[in-house]
């Protein structure tokens, strides 16, 4: 077995470029339900619990925006809510919304699927408990993609009005439009995250994640051969894996050194690496 992260480890903020602050700002606070932790010219970091940023708005004037599903990069960045209620109610409110909706129970959770106005992907889940998750054999998780309860979970919500994103609010996990899964894939070895779900190859996707979870990182060829990585667009500027502790990150750095993955920008208390694909990944260890 190779190098494993530490089953502690999650994901932190998520860094987002969008074409007009102002316009994504009504959408990620009015419909999303986040708050402004800090402010300047063209960088808004929003919070759920008032403390640590969840995720950060970059402004790009001169962004493209694209079809969805159509570049490299960005699929969705996923939200998860802690109880079943907390997505009953947000049901409610993009109803009341009368906004343009996926949804699908996953087995292990139940997901609503949405976009901002530049098109970035967003999922809006909640875990069902762990306990009650399935391996189909070693490796592989059972999930699945099959019609979600709705009128289950606004039951769920009773009386419970959506009033913005709930204080233990976190990211759960990435998923990515790569173009190549044996290459992605290796990389997130060699980061240390273990397949999870990989029997969906022939669908084009592959999960990975640490600690047992059932992923923090996704993984797609549905863009197409031909799609290609675009600087210039909306999408995503980066997102972050947090390690336990200082300790467990510099543990992480050393391994990644030993098996010639560049380190792109590095500090005391952060770094950087990017994947096959060109996303880049912040790396940090809690205090």
């Amino acid at each position: 077995m190779g190098f494993q992260l530490h089953p502690d480890t999650e994901l932190g903020s998520v860094q987002l470029k969008v074409s007009n602050l102002e316009r994504s700002l009504v959408f990620y606070e009015q419909i999303i339900g986040l708050t402004i932790l800090t402010r300047n010219e063209d960088v808004v970091q929003l919070t759920a619990d008032g403390k640590e940023p969840l995720l950060i708005l970059q402004e790009e004037p001169n962004a493209q925006i694209y079809p969805p599903n159509s570049t490299l990069g960005l699929y969705h960045v996923a939200i998860l809510l802690p109880e079943r209620k907390n997505l009953g109610a947000f049901l409610k409110h993009v109803i009341e919304h009368r906004l343009e909706i996926g949804s699908a129970d996953h087995f292990v959770s139940e997901a609503i699927y949405l976009a901002d106005p530049d098109h970035n992907g967003l999922e809006i889940y909640w875990d069902r408990p762990k306990t009650g998750w399935i391996k189909v054999d070693d490796t592989n998780y059972k999930m699945v993609t099959e019609r979600i309860d709705g009128e289950g979970l606004i039951r769920e919500a009773g009386n419970l009005t959506w009033k913005g994103l709930p204080e233990k609010t976190k990211i759960g996990h990435v998923h990515f439009h790569v173009h190549d899964l044996a290459e992605s894939k290796e990389f997130y070895k060699q980061l240390g995250f273990d397949v999870t779900v990989g029997n969906m190859t022939k669908m084009g996707m592959l999960f990975l994640a640490a600690g047992g979870y059932h992923h923090h990182i996704g993984l797609n060829v549905w863009a197409g051969p031909n799609a290609i990585s675009r600087a210039n667009s909306v999408g995503i500027s980066y997102y972050t894996i947090v390690l336990p502790t200082r300790e467990e990150w510099l543990k992480l750095i050393r391994q990644l050194k030993g098996n010639g993955i560049p380190i792109l920008e590095e500090n005391d208390k952060q770094c950087f690496v990017q994947d096959p694909t060109g996303i880049a990944i912040r790396l940090i260890g809690k205090e």
